[in-house]
């Protein structure tokens, strides 16, 4: 086990483990500034622990389906382990990496802007460890996926329960070792992600790109269930927001609904087709101006789902607000195309490395400060469509190049 899981924590963490000395650094630095700002939120303790198990548990399944943990699970499986051995050091060493990589700054955030007692923290940690254990378990049951989904949303909705403070670090325990017991009788092969059947390549031509994006779409169900969360996401804005200031809130929610990091690296999370796009000759026009377009339509059906819901709950939609939906979602697809063109995210261990990349809130934090600023001034709202404009044409320029 320990040779397996130090073999494994190399390959994720680097040589020393850089990356978790960096990540552990990054922690201390996020608690401390931000609980030197003052800042704080009122949280129950109990939804700091959910928030901490819930997240763990996406993030480790995330990175047991990644396919760099398949690669690795496939050279491991190679070497003489034993299936114990195997199933205990590799999903460890894991579960290592998500927890000091994903879930410790965000444990870091959460800490630093509430108010808790010394004893709050350890609740909150067992939670993260127990998501770890139980997607890890899961993992392998594929053929009693429902009653393991069942099974694991009752335990991590445990600290939703009344006086959960007192029993609920006897119950994760407790809960931890039929996991514990199917994941060492788990066969090695199983942390191994089924290959998916290669599709028959299209012809290469100039809009095959929106082909390319509509089956990478289908092969990464995931992808649209992100898009569907932030759908509902949509829909419940306008009831946090009420009837107020449309004119400053409608944007707000546009800038909130442009987080959909799936859809945004599309470069970066695939390096094969990064290698072919800048290979081939007249790549600009043939990448920039089909992913530019279908980002466009991406965010502009969550805006219109958005508006939708606007208009049950809290009354008209103004013009005003179908014009910033129009220039918001323009904003962010030019900005995107020209991130993931000029800066894509290279050096990551995992995809899961990419989801949770800082550089997500890049565009949704430049359109919040567009909102703020036609919150302030409304009048603004046509010289920022023509600046809008003007970035399009930039845009445009560099995919329309002739070489």
């Amino acid at each position: 086990m320990k040779t397996i899981f130090n073999a494994v924590a190399r390959e994720l963490f680097g040589p020393g483990c850089r990356q978790a000395v960096r990540s552990l650094f990054v922690c201390l630095a996020l608690f401390f500034g931000l609980r030197a700002s003052g800042v704080r939120v009122a949280a129950a303790p109990s939804v700091l622990w959910l928030t901490a198990g819930v997240f763990t548990a996406g993030a480790m399944r995330q990175a047991l389906c990644s396919r760099r943990s398949a690669a690795i699970a496939q050279g491991l499986l190679i070497l003489p382990f034993s299936k114990r051995a195997f199933a205990a050091g590799y999903p460890a060493a894991l579960a290592a990496y998500t927890l000091l990589t994903k879930t410790a700054p965000l444990l870091a955030v959460l800490y630093a802007v509430t108010d808790w007692q010394p004893a709050d923290p350890l609740p909150g940690l067992l939670c993260a460890l127990h998501a770890a254990l139980l997607t890890a378990a899961h993992f392998p049951c594929r053929r009693a996926r429902p009653l393991c989904l069942l099974w694991g949303a009752a335990a991590l909705a445990a600290p939703l329960f009344p006086g959960c403070g007192l029993w609920l670090p006897a119950f994760l325990l407790a809960d931890s070792l039929p996991a514990l017991a199917v994941l060492l009788q788990a066969d090695g092969c199983a942390f191994c992600p089924p290959e998916r059947q290669p599709r028959q390549r299209a012809r290469v031509r100039r809009h095959s790109l929106l082909l390319y994006l509509c089956r990478y779409l289908a092969d990464h169900k995931n992808y649209l269930v992100n898009t569907a969360a932030l759908w509902g996401v949509a829909c419940l804005l306008p009831a946090l927001f009420g009837p107020a200031e449309d004119l400053f809130l409608a944007p707000m929610g546009f800038a909130i609904l442009s987080l959909n990091t799936p859809l945004g690296i599309l470069l970066s999370c695939d390096p094969a087709l990064e290698q072919a796009v800048r290979s081939l000759p007249g790549q600009e026009r043939t990448f920039c101006l089909p992913y530019g377009g279908f980002l466009f339509c991406s965010h502009l059906a969550a805006e219109a789902v958005f508006l939708f819901s606007w208009q049950v709950q809290n009354g008209a939609v103004t013009g005003s607000m179908l014009l910033a939906a129009v220039l918001f979602a323009m904003q962010s697809a030019v900005l995107t195309v020209l991130l993931e063109w000029g800066f894509p995210l290279r050096g990551w261990k995992l995809e899961a490395d990419l989801w949770h990349h800082p550089r997500k809130y890049a565009v949704p934090l430049v359109l919040l400060a567009a909102a703020a600023l036609l919150g302030a001034q409304p009048a603004l709202l046509p010289l920022l469509g023509l600046l809008q404009t003007a970035e399009l044409a930039v845009l445009l320029c560099i995919a329309l190049r002739a070489r």
